[in-house]
């Protein structure tokens, strides 16, 4: 309980001093969203550099080994847990990631996306969870976009209601 406190005392002080919550866990001025973090939610491509770094580049997912020597010696022969995602996968992350976003997701570009309704392939997921109160759809400011978002109950149960979204 007193965790749940501090919690909700925190967003209203960021709130009070012109914070937005943009994601899930992090708040941030107008403008000045973490970019690097909200490429990861929207599964833009990102290449780490060094060791031990992590990227994903043309939906395939790698990390760099963690021996400097071998890194310093073939920066690109010592790739570790290379795997290219399958269009599941893809999907799933495209969800499950993209509602970490309090802005959501966007229906119209999962079929862009995919070539296939978000309804067609999560509708009993999608109807469930906002009959649940967890998901709601909300018509975005800027593009006037119809977009999936969890509600405020949806954000306090997240990983439950992601978690749904996995198909395999």
């Amino acid at each position: 309980d007193s965790e749940r406190l501090m919690y909700e005392e925190t967003g209203r002080i960021l709130r009070e001093h012109g914070y937005e919550r943009y994601e899930i866990s992090n708040y941030a001025k107008p403008g000045y969203a973490c970019r690097h973090n909200c490429g990861y939610w929207q599964r833009e491509d990102y290449l780490g550099l060094g060791i031990g770094a992590a990227s994903l580049v043309d939906n395939v997912r790698f990390q760099n080994g963690r021996d400097l020597d071998r890194y310093l010696e073939a920066p690109l022969g010592c790739r570790e847990g290379v795997q290219s995602l399958s269009v599941t996968e893809q999907m799933e992350e495209f969800v499950f990631l993209g509602l970490r976003m309090i802005r959501g997701i966007s229906p119209l570009a999962f079929e862009r996306t995919f070539g296939v309704s978000m309804e067609k392939v999560y509708g009993p997921v999608i109807e469930r969870n906002r009959k649940d109160g967890l998901l709601y759809f909300r018509e975005d400011e800027d593009t006037k976009e119809r977009r999936l978002a969890l509600t405020e109950r949806g954000l306090d149960l997240s990983n439950y209601c992601m978690a749904q979204f996995l198909l395999s």
